[in-house]
């Protein structure tokens, strides 16, 4: 556990080094691209990297950084002077109210479909599931999103932008909710399609590989009802390798489907994201990719220590 746990440091204190040096070795300096086209000075780019600590050498910046980070303190954006923290934790809210009813559903449908493609491995059943996930989780996301805008503003007139419509006026949390849900039924579906299609394929093959092993054969042979044999026997050794997946895109979501909410203007991390790789945010992008970067640390870390409780075997 304390190894574990010494690890989990290690591992953050290089993701915070290699988060600062990251956005450093871009090209471009945020100054001169943030104000391009307005025609300042030499005196007034010297005066603006001074404020902003770019003026600094490299170690000193890092050192500052590291100091400011471990206190709670983000920065400041380059682009609208506000604390980066606090567009990071709205985002972060909003990204996490789409993406855990999102994960919700891709695992709960991945793991009944990939149980049953497997148990009825080569029927018609197994054929149209593996198909129809394989080819939704090998389209773009992006694509994906778009198509389902075009058919959702056709068809069923759903909003498409945003997370609440900005006329919206009802007072009551029922009818706010109810306005937000309506919002988030497009990138909900976009990001449900696209993770269920990876959650099938992996429970199949994990099944498909532990039939194949000779306990199962054994306990087949002793009569063991297919119900039991499935449930206690194949399924809880398969569910290792789902576990993984889960915690890594668990992980990842916290970061936002940066197309998804991209193409639905939907406000989570993802759009602050792309927002601040255009205009060469350096504080932005360095606090959204450290709560990212943590989020996977602390999911696999998570994952980790609940490996033991579903199979003894792994120490």
């Amino acid at each position: 556990m304390s190894k574990k746990v010494i690890g989990l440091l290690l591992t953050i204190f290089l993701v915070l080094s290699f988060n600062f040096y990251l956005f450093r070795v871009l090209p471009g300096n945020p100054v001169t691209l943030l104000f391009r086209g307005v025609g300042l000075s030499a005196e007034q780019i010297r005066e603006l990297n001074m404020q902003f600590g770019l003026d600094q050498p490299i170690w000193v910046q890092y050192l500052v950084y590291l100091q400011n980070t471990l206190s709670g303190n983000l920065g400041y954006s380059f682009q609208t002077r506000v604390a980066v923290m606090s567009l990071v934790v709205p985002s972060l809210i909003n990204t996490v109210i789409l993406l855990s009813v999102a994960s919700l559903i891709s695992i709960v449908a991945g793991l009944l479909i990939g149980v049953v493609a497997a148990w009825r491995r080569g029927s018609k059943v197994d054929i149209s599931a593996s198909a129809t996930t394989l080819v939704l989780y090998s389209m773009p996301t992006f694509w994906l999103g778009l198509v389902l805008m075009f058919l959702g503003v056709i068809y069923f007139g759903l909003p498409v932008g945003g997370m609440m419509t900005i006329t919206f006026t009802t007072i009551g949390i029922f009818a706010q909710a109810g306005d937000v849900m309506r919002h988030m039924i497009l990138p909900l579906l976009t990001l449900v399609l696209g993770l269920t299609g990876q959650y099938v394929l992996v429970m199949k093959g994990a099944l498909l590989d532990v039939f194949t092993e000779d306990y199962m054969i054994t306990a087949r042979a002793k009569g063991i009802s297919n119900r039991k044999l499935l449930l206690d026997h194949g399924f809880r050794n398969a569910i290792l390798p789902m576990m993984t997946l889960v915690a890594l895109n668990l992980g990842l979501s916290i970061g936002g489907a940066v197309q998804t909410e991209t193409v639905f203007s939907w406000p989570g991390m993802g759009l602050l994201i792309y927002r601040a790789i255009l205009s060469r945010d350096y504080p932005v992008l360095q606090g959204a990719f450290l709560m990212v970067t943590i989020a996977v640390i602390f999911t696999n870390f998570i994952a980790d220590m609940l490996y033991p409780l579903l199979d003894p075997r792994v120490t």
